[in-house]
């Protein structure tokens, strides 16, 4: 019983531990996440910054 106990206290610990190395990663991640958005917000105006302003047409021929 006093076996069972203690494996029972390991595994608490363990997935305690892995509970906030999880809790961790999800902050790293939406952190990430949010620089991303902000990155390509900045592609985006930079395109459009660098979009000629002459329409492409056809040509006569077409």
């Amino acid at each position: 019983m006093t076996r069972l106990e203690i494996i029972i206290a390991e595994q608490e610990k363990t997935i305690g531990e892995l509970s906030a190395e999880m809790a961790g990663q999800w902050k790293t991640i939406e952190r990430m996440r949010k620089k991303l958005d902000v990155l390509a917000e900045r592609f985006l105006e930079l395109e459009e910054q660098t979009r000629p302003d002459v329409p492409v047409t056809k040509p006569p021929h077409w």
